[in-house]
């Protein structure tokens, strides 16, 4: 087993695209559940 510290600088793009798209899917689930928040609000002010 060799150690290799170039692999881990090759392999911090796939990393970085990995965090991004985790943060764009958990952003689309927030803005999904405010929507449907927003959507199915019944509030009755009274």
């Amino acid at each position: 087993m060799n150690f290799n510290p170039m692999a881990f600088v090759n392999n911090l793009y796939y990393m970085v695209a990995g965090m991004l798209c985790i943060f764009i899917v958990i952003g689309i689930i927030i803005i999904a559940t405010v929507i449907l928040n927003k959507v199915t609000d019944s509030s009755d002010d009274k």
